[in-house]
C-alpha cells in the first residue's frame, strides 16, 4: 500500500498538471472502487477548476472552485498517471483505468487501481475534517509542530508494542510497515518495546527518525515496491536504501555490528530489526 512518501510524491506530481486547470471532462468506466463513485461524478467535476491540491495521512485532496474536495486514496494499488496528448494517443485506457480527467491544457490524468481498493469522494470543504475518513486521525509527523513532546503524548498509556502504535492511524497518521521499520532502527528502539515506555529522549530520537526517513524517501520518491510508480511514471528508489527492511539475514549496517537482521511477524506484518542495536 503507498505509504505517506507516496502520496506525498504522487501530490507533488500532479500539483503542475492540475492546480490552476479546468477539468474539461471526466470518464468512470466503472461505477464503483472500494465504495461507490460519486453520483453524477462527470457534471460534478466537469468544468470545475483545481484551486490546490493537499494531502491529509495517505489521502489526496484536490480542491476545486465550487467548495467541493474531491478525496482520493490509492489503496493497496491504484495510481495516478500524467499523460500529454502524444502519450495518451500513444498508450490505449488500460482496463484498470477507472477514471480519467482532461484537462484544458491537454494533459490527461489517469486513476488506475487493479485491485479496486482505492476511493474517490465528493466532500464539501467544510466537511473534510469531520469526515468518518479524516475525524479519528492522529498528526501529521512531517508538522513543525510534531516533536518528541507530542509523540510522547501520543504514546502516553498505550500499551502495545511501539511498532502496532506507529502503524495506528489514530496514534500518527501515515506510517506504514516499511517507514515504522526503519524509524526504529534509526531511533535505536526495539519494535517490541512497549509503545508508553517511549518517553523523553527516546521519543525525540523516534519523532526526528520518523521524519529523518519520511523526508529521505519523498526525496527518492517513495519506494518501488509493486505497484508504486510516480505520476509521470517514473519508479522510486527508496528500497535501494533500507536499512533493515527485508532484509532479513544480512549484516546490520551499523558499523562494528553486522549481526543479522531479525524478522518476526507483529498484528500479521513482517517486522525487520536488529536485536543488537535496538532495545
Amino acid at each position: 500500500m503507498p505509504e505517506l512518501p507516496e502520496v506525498e510524491t504522487v501530490r507533488r506530481g500532479l500539483i503542475p498538471r492540475m492546480v490552476g486547470h479546468r477539468i474539461v471532462k471526466l470518464r468512470q468506466h466503472r461505477q464503483d472502487l472500494r465504495v461507490p463513485l460519486p453520483q453524477r461524478f462527470a457534471a460534478r467535476v466537469e468544468g470545475r477548476t483545481v484551486r490546490a491540491i493537499d494531502r491529509r495521512a495517505k489521502y489526496l485532496l484536490v480542491r476545486l472552485d465550487d467548495g467541493h474536495t474531491l478525496v482520493v486514496h490509492l489503496g493497496m494499488s491504484g495510481r495516478m498517471t500524467l499523460h500529454d496528448a502524444a502519450s495518451a494517443a500513444a498508450h490505449p485506457f488500460d482496463r484498470h483505468d477507472h477514471v480519467v480527467m482532461d484537462m484544458d491544457d491537454g494533459w490527461q490524468v489517469r486513476f488506475n487501481d487493479a485491485r479496486r481498493f482505492g476511493l474517490m469522494l465528493l466532500v464539501p470543504d467544510e466537511s473534510v475534517a469531520t469526515h468518518k475518513l479524516f475525524r479519528s486521525l492522529g498528526p501529521e509527523p512531517l508538522e513543525a509542530s510534531f516533536d518528541g513532546a507530542a509523540l510522547a503524548a501520543r504514546l502516553k498509556g498505550k500499551r502495545t508494542a511501539i511498532k502496532a502504535a506507529l502503524l495506528d492511524q489514530t496514534t500518527l497518521v501515515g506510517i506504514g510497515n516499511i517507514y515504522a521499520c526503519e524509524a526504529l532502527y534509526l531511533a535505536g528502539l526495539s519494535p517490541r518495546r512497549k509503545a508508553d515506555t517511549v518517553r523523553k529522549e527516546k521519543a525525540e530520537r523516534l519523532a526526528a527518525a520518523l521524519k529523518q526517513v519520511l523526508l529521505r524517501s519523498i526525496d527518492d520518491g517513495g519506494s518501488t515496491l509493486r505497484d508504486h510508480v510516480q505520476p509521470g511514471g517514473e519508479l522510486g528508489y527508496f528500497q535501494t536504501r533500507f536499512n533493515v527492511y527485508d532484509r532479513a539475514g544480512t549484516p546490520c549496517p551499523t558499523p562494528g555490528c553486522g549481526r543479522p537482521i531479525k524478522r518476526l511477524v507483529q498484528g500479521g506484518r513482517s517486522t525487520f530489526y536488529c536485536a543488537h542495536c535496538q532495545r
